[in-house]
């Protein structure tokens, strides 16, 4: 692409905290000019009114959501959603020739019957979804390279499948003992308002949710059955954490060969993320912490063997609402576009 070719892109649901963290990044990407706001509910609206601190930058008003209106206008597309609602849109964007990122759960399952078991609802773009192309670009980068549609993964299983890809393709852990403790920051609920989100509520406590049956669950076992070429299924417990952003997956898992120490696993984690800018792999004793990635696109890994059990410790750090989320969606745009995959992303984060 020429230096002087800006691609337009538009934002479908950009009133949510998905859709502020894209308008950001979009607003310094070199490449791109953001040229439509979309949303229902607050359609009239400034999009300074929903964010004043931005009136300086965002001189656009949120549109109705209209289907002509926005392929006449944008090439590429990003549906910041409520599940169920970008795959009666995602069609007809496609056939009109847009590039489509979707951050809901809509396109993320291979199988639109599992989607339906956990999600619910009648899905009749089966040839559509069939397209979709799961994008975790550590994993599928030369398939995002190629697709016109992506299911931009959750937070939850980003930070989870980041830990356990390397474990799972190289055969290292008995996949059945795999159990993954996650905890993530108060924004990862949406804006909506909920009263588990409150802050008398959520201050100064801790509390597990989704016990056994959270929807992040078949979408990690997706990706891990995929990467270990048979069924794996998974224990995955989310807690919510009294902090507003960030995302700490801890994997639990027993080694195959108990013979293996921390430097061996440090070295095919070094070598299995040695093409992906965005993961960090930390020095042995250093494990990672969420404000260490905190507004950034990174991915920080600890690792450790514990001898005595036999089992692998890895721990993986995100910012919930970036590499979890609108950062990652960009990153697989970059791809999808042949630009550079870490620009317009921010590579530092706020510290403290």
């Amino acid at each position: 692409m020429g230096d002087f070719e800006r691609v337009p892109v538009g934002i479908v649901g950009a009133s949510g905290y998905g859709g502020v963290q894209l308008v950001r990044l979009l607003l310094d990407h070199p490449h791109v000019e953001l040229v439509y706001l979309g949303g229902q509910s607050s359609a009239g609206k400034s999009f300074s009114d929903l964010y004043p601190h931005l009136e300086h930058r965002v001189d656009l008003t949120i549109e109705p959501v209209d289907i002509d209106t926005i392929t006449s206008r944008c090439r590429v597309v990003f549906l910041s959603l409520p599940n169920g609602l970008a795959w009666k849109m995602a069609p007809a964007l496609l056939e009109k020739g847009c590039k489509v990122l979707d951050l809901s759960a809509d396109y993320r399952f291979f199988n639109l019957e599992t989607y339906q078991a956990w999600y619910g609802g009648d899905r009749t773009d089966k040839d559509v979804a069939s397209l979709a192309v799961y994008g975790l670009p550590e994993l599928y980068r030369d398939r995002i390279r190629e697709a016109n549609l992506i299911g931009c993964p959750g937070c939850y299983p980003t930070a989870s499948l980041l830990a356990v890809a390397p474990l799972l393709k190289q055969g290292l852990i008995v996949p059945e003992t795999l159990v993954i403790d996650a905890k993530s920051g108060t924004s990862g609920g949406g804006r909506q308002a909920k009263t588990n989100l409150l802050l008398a509520e959520a201050d100064s406590s801790i509390a597990a949710y989704g016990v056994a049956r959270h929807r992040h669950t078949p979408e990690i076992e997706q990706i891990c059955s995929d990467l270990s070429g048979h069924e794996v299924l998974v224990q995955f417990t989310p807690h919510l954490v009294p902090m507003v952003r960030g995302i700490l997956a801890t994997v639990y898992a027993t080694l195959r060969d108990p013979g293996l120490v921390r430097e061996d696993i440090a070295t095919i984690y070094n070598a299995f993320y040695r093409a992906s800018p965005w993961v960090k792999v930390l020095p042995a004793g250093v494990f990672p912490q969420t404000k260490w990635a905190c507004s950034s696109n990174l991915n920080y890994i600890g690792i450790e063997v514990d001898a005595r059990t036999g089992r692998v410790i890895v721990l993986s750090a995100i910012d919930n609402l970036l590499k979890g989320q609108a950062g990652q969606a960009v990153q697989c745009m970059n791809l999808m576009l042949d630009i550079e995959e870490t620009t317009g992303l921010p590579r530092l984060g706020f510290y403290p």
